[in-house]
Formats: C-alpha cells, sequence, structure tokens
C-alpha cells in the first residue's frame, strides 16, 4: 500500500498506487492548528519524557477530538508509522476502525511530533535529571487523574 501525502492549505490529498483511489480531505483551518499542535506537544514531550502515542496523542483524540478509544488509537499509529506502527496502522484499517480521513489526521500528527520531539530533546538535555523526572511523573499523574474522572 503506497500512499502519497500532501497537504495544502487545509487540504490533504492521499493518493494511492492507483491515480483513481485520490482521497481529499478538507480540514478547518483551526482543526488543523489543533492536530499539528497536538503533534508537536506529544512530540515535545517524547523528547522529554521518551512517551508520545499512547499516554499523550491517544487521550488528546478520545478528549478533545471526540474519536473513540480504537479510532484513537488507530490514528495515533498512523502518526507514528515509519516504522514503529505501519503493520498495526494497516490492521486497523483492513478492519474498518480507521479510514482515509484518521490516516490523514495522523500524518498532520506526525509532522508536528517530527518538530516538538526535536525541541523536546533540547529542553531535556538542558534541565536536571532530578527535574526532569519530576516533571514527569507530574504529567502522568495529572494525566491519570483527568481520565480517570472524566
Amino acid at each position: 500500500m503506497a500512499i502519497f501525502f500532501g497537504l495544502w492549505g487545509n487540504r490533504i490529498i492521499l493518493s494511492g498506487s492507483n491515480e483513481d483511489k485520490k482521497t481529499i480531505i478538507t480540514f478547518k483551518s483551526m482543526q488543523l492548528i489543533g492536530l499539528l499542535s497536538l503533534g508537536f506537544v506529544a512530540g515535545l514531550l517524547s523528547g522529554l519524557f521518551g512517551v508520545g502515542g499512547g499516554l499523550v496523542i491517544v487521550p488528546a483524540l478520545v478528549l478533545f477530538f471526540g474519536m473513540t478509544q480504537q479510532s484513537a488509537s488507530g490514528t495515533s499509529l498512523v502518526a507514528l508509522l515509519l516504522p514503529v506502527g505501519l503493520l498495526g496502522v494497516v490492521e486497523y484499517y483492513r478492519s474498518g476502525i480507521i479510514s482515509m480521513e484518521k490516516i490523514s489526521i495522523g500524518l498532520i500528527i506526525a509532522v508536528g511530533l517530527f518538530a516538538g520531539a526535536y525541541f523536546g530533546a533540547i529542553i531535556a538535555t538542558h534541565i536536571s535529571n532530578d527535574l526532569l523526572r519530576k516533571a514527569f511523573a507530574a504529567f502522568m499523574g495529572i494525566v491519570a487523574i483527568y481520565l480517570w474522572f472524566k
């Protein structure tokens, strides 16, 4: 399955190996900004703490973007696609849990992950190990409490 991805304005163009299978998905500007921001924050936290998909992206997609848990898991794998989630993405897509729209959302998040991981790593290498450990523990606690009472 070859997928070519293009981002023009607020349109995502996905094209398989066959030109007849082109999918164009239009996002609202704020939705696109939100997804890029999610990717950036997840990348930042990944660079800082070594976390991303399961701890950051999946809860955010469920809580802020209204996805089901399964759809969020599949979409998060798209964002982490190469090479980690490729087989998982194929299975979620094949089983009908995620669509080409969810694949495009995951690819947008991946753009933010790329930049955010870089800046997170810069921050993590410039603060003390003790502060980083405490910040990670606080972050995990906040996420756990928020999800518990949601």
